[in-house]
């Protein structure tokens, strides 16, 4: 029998709870360490899920011999240095999207990543769910692909402290839940559009608070995407091909259906989540670190690369920079 992945979570957040459940639905894992900042959170977070090792800092997380692959749970501005202190400990690493600030941080951890040959994958959780898997395979059954839309926009109240609103944090629709639609043209479509139209509007704080984005791509397909933290969106997905579509139901992004429509009819996936959906991603780095593999073919680096590159060029058409750029 194979022993479980022993992992590690680094940050004790609400994304960090939600991963500690994800495990819980996943035999082949153990939650064997928690690193925090200060020993209150890591022995709270510890007594919460009943983790045995409990660090007062991420560093001693890191070092911990017990542990094999590391959540990286933090915020967004913390991945690129969280991410370089683990891989440099020789631990596998899931780290949360989005995966950098910018493609220039990301270049970063990828190449510390090859050059230790250690395993790193951007913990886009939506990409692993069943019913992304049923969309993959069906995409054959509606011929080429030539329109790909999809919106994820959620209302906020205004808050200047908040995460979402704070440019030193790297906030606004784009990072936060526009990475969400990026990635699932990039799934379908491919990661590099010969060109990306985009437009949005800037709030007070001086971060993106809904935005469009259109790509074009070499053989005429496109991908139309909306992302928001101040407008409510239906939070769909649709594929349009020469032979057919798909639709996914909302909210695409942690969906469980989807309806496949072609000249022969209609079909309906329903592939209901087992455990909270983040398991999924933990499975695949478990999978990769059996078969020794150093990066996951469903989402692979230059990807990952590839998509931190559209929101580079996304916020240098708006002008949008983060202070720490």
């Amino acid at each position: 029998m194979t022993s479980p992945t022993r992992w590690g979570i680094l940050g004790t957040g609400s994304i960090a709870k939600k991963f500690a459940e994800g495990l819980t639905a996943l035999p082949e894992a153990r939650l064997v360490a928690v690193g925090s900042r200060t020993a209150e959170a890591a022995a709270a977070f510890g007594e919460r899920y009943q983790v045995p090792h409990r660090h007062a800092s991420y560093e001693a997380l890191a070092r911990d011999p017990e542990v094999e692959a590391i959540y990286i749970s933090t915020p967004h501005t913390l991945h690129c240095e969280n991410t370089l202190l683990c891989l440099g400990e020789g631990k596998a690493v899931l780290c949360e999207k989005p995966f950098a600030i910018n493609s220039a941080q990301a270049t970063q951890m990828v190449g510390a990543a090859r050059d230790r040959g250690v395993l790193l994958m951007e913990a886009m959780w939506t990409r692993f769910l069943p019913v992304m898997g049923w969309v993959r395979q069906s995409l054959p059954q509606i011929g080429q692909v030539r329109l790909v839309s999809a919106d994820f926009g959620f209302r906020a109240g205004y808050n200047r402290q908040s995460r979402l609103f704070a440019p030193e944090l790297g906030g606004g629709a784009l990072l936060d839940v526009g990475i969400y639609v990026l990635s699932f043209a990039s799934m379908i479509l491919g990661p590099r559009p010969a060109q990306l139209a985009s437009a949005t509007s800037l709030g007070e704080s001086g971060v993106d608070e809904q935005s469009s984005l259109l790509l074009s791509y070499a053989d005429g397909a496109q991908a139309l995407l909306s992302c928001a933290v101040r407008t409510n969106t239906p939070q769909e997905a649709r594929i349009i091909g020469t032979e057919g579509s798909i639709l996914l139901d909302s909210p695409f992004w942690r969906g469980t259906a989807a309806t496949l429509r072609t000249g022969g009819g209609q079909v309906r996936a329903e592939l209901p989540l087992h455990g909270n959906g983040y398991n999924y991603e933990a499975a695949e780095i478990g999978r990769c670190l059996r078969a020794g593999e150093t990066e996951s073919l469903i989402i692979p680096l230059d990807e990952t690369l590839a998509i931190m590159r559209l929101m580079d060029q996304a916020r240098a058409q708006w002008g949008l920079r983060y202070p720490m750029e």
